[in-house]
């Protein structure tokens, strides 16, 4: 088959074959919850019309994944809830199946795409390459059960997570791979709308040995209010944030809301927790709502940029070569370079989330210094209610419980700070983790992982003067913070009381 994905973006899980005889082709999706700048579906699409199957996208939500919460199932709701109105009226089926109780949803891809219970099953499956969190166990799961092909499709980055087979340890030489690669990849953008002018098959009505079964999600349902919430068993103490609701439709306009209001000083101000400059995007792409390339050629629009700007020397430095505004460099270095040099991590290191995977410079001197006197030591269950002795820091814990993000720069002093008030480095690692994936919008992340085990080393090099606790690892203060910027109304602001 002739496709428009690239070769490099597509996997095989399994051996099965694509069978010719099933009644449709199924869309697992797992991660990228977007119809716009989707590669996944446009490959489903594709797949579709070579063996003239209808479409079936299955968006199946269980409520035992870990750290599952009314924030985190709300925002998914909106991603489901999004794409059935946009489906409406559409040649596809779209099956949003909501489990309601633990283990109710077992069995249902299987069931589907078998043809025991569906008469001829599925032709082929297609389904989301995510490499971090629970996704590559869902796969490998998938892909051994299935007795039809399943493809992973990434749809992740600018850049293929699997067009290299080196580990980048520095942002400056994952700068370099892709300064080399980025125009090629920019002549490989998805379909901005696989959806445009789409003539399927029409499937007449789901298997009714499935959905007898397997609900059928109601509309009711999917608007998520707070009694089916109640219902659900699901974590009720980490509370859906109000202000940043899920889906497709509210990622679009927030990337609206950025470019219009973007200051010229983004590149000077974006570390300053007085300055709201930052672009409100990273829960809307952890949850696949918007795509880096949809966000990417907004920019190049806004910009009036070509490729023949770029330098062509491969120098690796952080601004200056996309022969962009500071502002629109400065965004796409954090979009770009450190989002997908996680990307690149998880995809390519099995142990991307242990502590034994930190280079073994930084190993070698945290610990060193791990058995360091600690003039502060918390616990998980102080550091989570905020109850330090530090009122910056306590703010920061503050805005992550009730916003669901903290603000950049003082993300990366929360993280040095638990560090410094823990027992053991690895335990600050265990400690991040648990605060930043329950709490955290974009949490569970490739590029949430970097900033954490950044804290710890990962991307960066050894500093001096070797201090306690830290040994050669980069330090951070609330100190320093407060000389470098206005922080009293921050702490104002997330402060109870």
């Amino acid at each position: 088959m002739t496709s428009q994905v690239p070769a490099q973006r597509i996997r095989p899980c399994n051996q099965a074959p694509v069978r010719a005889e099933g009644a449709y082709v199924v869309y697992w999706r797992i991660a990228n919850r977007r119809i716009r700048y989707n590669y996944s579906l446009q490959r489903a699409i594709e797949w579709s019309r070579e063996l003239g199957k209808p479409l079936v996208i299955l968006d199946a939500l269980r409520c035992d994944y870990p750290w599952a919460s009314e924030r985190l199932h709300s925002f998914l709701l909106a991603s489901i809830r999004d794409t059935a109105g946009a489906l409406d009226g559409l040649p596809v089926t779209h099956y949003p199946y909501v489990e309601q109780r633990e283990g109710d949803g077992r069995g249902l891809l299987e069931a589907l795409a078998a043809s025991s219970m569906t008469g001829a099953g599925a032709a082929v499956v297609v389904t989301d390459d995510y490499p971090a969190f629970m996704m590559p166990h869902m796969i490998a799961a998938a892909a051994h059960r299935l007795a039809v092909r399943l493809e992973c499709v990434d749809s992740n980055g600018i850049l293929p997570m699997r067009d290299t087979e080196r580990v980048y340890s520095r942002a400056h030489d994952f700068r370099r791979y892709m300064h080399a690669t980025l125009v090629e990849q920019l002549g490989q953008m998805p379909a901005s709308n696989p959806l445009a002018g789409l003539d399927l098959v029409r499937l007449k009505r789901l298997p009714p040995a499935i959905t007898a079964r397997w609900t059928v999600a109601t509309s009711e349902l999917l608007a998520a209010p707070a009694h089916i919430l109640a219902a659900l068993p699901i974590d009720h103490g980490v509370l859906a944030v109000a202000g940043t609701p899920g889906g497709e439709a509210a990622a679009g306009a927030r990337l609206r809301a950025f470019l219009d209001t973007r200051p010229a000083s983004y590149h000077a101000q974006r570390n300053d927790p007085s300055e709201e400059t930052t672009s409100g995007l990273s829960p809307y792409l952890h949850f696949g709502n918007i795509s880096a390339h949809e966000i990417v050629e907004a920019i190049i629009a806004r910009e009036g940029w070509t490729p023949d700007r770029i330098d062509p020397k491969k120098r690796g430095q952080r601004a200056g070569w996309w022969g962009m505004s500071p502002e629109a460099e400065s965004f796409l270095d954090q979009l770009v370079t450190w989002r997908e040099v996680g990307f690149n991590m998880c995809a390519l290191h099995p142990g991307y989330d242990r502590y034994e995977s930190l280079p073994v410079w930084a190993l070698q001197t945290l610990g060193a210094h791990d058995t360091d006197p600690r003039e502060h030591r918390y616990t998980l269950e102080e550091f989570e209610a905020g109850l330090t002795h530090d009122p910056l820091w306590n703010a920061a814990q503050q805005q992550l419980v009730q916003c669901g993000t903290i603000h950049n720069y003082l993300r990366m002093l929360w993280g040095k700070k638990i560090l410094h008030w823990s027992a053991s480095s690895s335990e600050a690692l265990e400690i991040m983790l648990e605060l930043n994936n329950k709490y955290a919008l974009d949490g569970r992340d490739p590029n949430s992982y970097s900033g954490i085990f950044w804290v710890l080393g990962r991307y960066d090099r050894a500093w001096g003067p070797e201090r306690a606790v830290f040994g050669k690892v980069r330090y951070m203060s609330s100190e320093s913070t407060a000389r470098k910027y206005r922080t009293a109304d921050y702490v104002r602001r997330y402060t109870p009381g």
